[in-house]
């Protein structure tokens, strides 16, 4: 087999490409970065977003399978349909599970969509993360094609990504390791949740490559374990005293005062999935891997918090919300720690004005 994989070095791609060698597919990841080739692992350098290059690689190869991380706007996603499933067996497309309207039973993939049932009018107007994924999944599944499958992972965690609640690692963890408080929402830990590790996620895409039952269907591969986001602020909490030596400072909010940290449009994450309850029939995606035999939630973090600290490495910091955590806070960030005139501009005018 030959796999295309669009997009593959984030916390699922890297853990699906050493899935697929194993199972010895011949296998090429697009990336912007310069990589080595390893035995049956091939990089194809350039941007996939860009038509022109995607179309080359498309017609360059007879594909049997192309897995797609890319994250397109609705217009541009239709704009690439024809070609993506024209030149493939199989396409499969990454949704996400963010999807789901709230829901007082666990969620299968025939649960409401927030397109189809919401009522917030400033909300359906945006193209918002959910929405967005929504749309693109209907023109699927209009497109008169059957040869794609919609995975919808849900929120999932790495070795380099660590979630709590709307805030990644780089917010929360980096705080935490410069010795700054943790600001988190009081309502949103009262809030039942699911983490997914990245390597599970990825047992359940390659179990679905190939497989011709899969095509035309839709599978959302969560964990069948939930937590409140108190629960798993308060590991955090444990890991990281275990790791520090101390434990670390915590203001939790109400939810007024969380959303002031929270842009217009991040804010809809907040409102429309982190403060619903989150639980998953897995039943569907039970027929093609035991999600049973996937990792608890616990011991994932715990593996992969402990594996981060071994060497701590952050992508980008946003100064802007570090100085209005600061200001909650009453604490501040030496200028020292930020790189360039214009991040530490940045810092003061939301620290101080």
């Amino acid at each position: 087999m030959n796999v295309l994989v669009l997009g593959g070095t984030g916390a699922m791609g890297l853990h699906l490409t050493q899935l697929l060698l194993e199972k010895g597919i011949v296998t090429f990841v697009t990336s912007r970065k310069h990589r080595k080739p390893d035995n049956n692992l091939q990089y194809i350098q350039g941007d996939a977003h860009n038509i022109d290059f995607l179309k080359n690689i498309l017609e360059s190869n007879k594909w049997d399978a192309v897995v797609d991380f890319m994250v397109y706007n609705t217009l541009t996603f239709k704009e690439r349909i024809d070609l993506l499933l024209n030149n493939t067996k199989q396409y499969i497309f990454l949704s996400s599970a963010r999807i789901y309207a709230d829901s007082k039973q666990p969620i299968t993939e025939s649960s409401p969509r927030l397109l189809d049932v919401s009522d917030d009018t400033d909300y359906l107007a945006t193209d918002e993360y959910a929405l967005t994924k929504a749309r693109q999944e209907d023109i699927l599944y209009n497109s008169g094609y059957n040869n794609w499958t919609i995975i919808r992972p849900y929120i999932t965690y790495s070795e380099n990504r660590l979630q709590l609640g709307v805030f990644e690692k780089e917010c929360w963890l980096y705080r935490t390791l410069h010795g700054r408080t943790i600001v988190f929402s009081e309502d949103m830990c009262k809030k039942t949740t699911t983490l997914t590790y990245g390597l599970d996620v990825s047992k359940g895409i390659v179990a679905v490559i190939g497989n011709e039952k899969a095509l035309g269907e839709t599978f959302h591969i969560t964990t069948s374990e939930s937590k409140t986001w108190g629960e798993i602020l308060a590991h955090y909490l444990y890991l990281l005293d275990k790791h520090l030596g101390y434990k670390p400072k915590v203001l939790l909010q109400k939810l007024n005062q969380f959303m002031e940290l929270r842009t217009d449009c991040s804010k809809y994450q907040v409102l429309y999935d982190r403060l619903f309850h989150r639980q998953f029939d897995n039943s569907k995606i039970d027929l093609y891997v035991d999600t049973n035999n996937f990792i608890n939630i616990d011991e994932g973090l715990k593996k992969c918090l402990e594996g981060f600290l071994r060497n701590p490495q952050f992508k980008e910091i946003s100064w802007g919300q570090q100085a209005r955590m600061d200001k909650t806070c009453n604490e501040k960030t030496p200028l020292s720690e930020i790189q360039g005139l214009k991040q530490k501009l940045k810092y003061l005018v939301r620290r101080y004005l």
